[in-house]
């Protein structure tokens, strides 16, 4: 009878051991998210359209333009971009075009906003079929509304390369916009 004690003792320590043991294996863990919202994305390809105005000292233009680029994000927080621009310049007088390549130097202040300085080079298309070569420097603040849509606002001077008078900038383009970024 001893040794059936001894055994029944022996299993019943065995079974309470093995108990112990599998609740040591759960590790209480917190669950993960399924999904995370990508947010915005600044680099790569953006295309959109714009409108607002030109003015010089003695005469002012309405303008729609379109424009389409590309932004690379080389180190957090800065920005670069190259960017192609067309705008339509008209008032009740006279109507022409204007033909833009720019450059833009920014920096993200948070993920849904965009400062920049912007410098370009193009020509300017009068109605007659004249051109003259023509120059933007300025800057914009553009802001994140969606994914994939942002808004800007722009304000650049603008200057005509061997015009003969002594003034860099010859008028001012304020122009807001919307992007649609891919």
């Amino acid at each position: 009878m001893l040794v059936r004690s001894i055994a029944a003792s022996l299993a019943a320590v065995a079974l309470l051991s093995t108990a112990a043991q599998a609740a040591d294996l759960i590790i209480p863990t917190t669950p993960q998210p399924i999904y995370e919202a990508a947010g915005f994305s600044w680099e790569g390809l953006y295309a959109g359209v714009q409108g607002g105005g030109q003015f010089y000292p003695s005469v002012s233009y309405g303008l729609l333009g379109a424009h389409v680029g590309v932004n690379f994000i080389p180190a957090d927080p800065i920005l670069l971009g190259l960017e192609l621009t067309g705008e339509a310049i008209f008032n009740g007088d006279a109507t022409y075009g204007e033909f833009f390549v720019n450059g833009r130097v920014g920096a993200l202040v948070t993920d849904q906003v965009l400062l920049y300085g912007l410098v370009g080079t193009g020509v300017e298309v009068a109605d007659g079929g004249g051109s003259f070569g023509t120059y933007q420097l300025g800057g914009g603040v553009e802001f994140a509304l969606t994914d994939s849509i942002s808004v800007r606002g722009q304000l650049v001077g603008v200057g005509f390369y061997g015009d003969g008078d002594d003034e860099f900038l010859d008028g001012a383009k304020a122009t807001v916009g919307v992007s649609y970024h891919f």
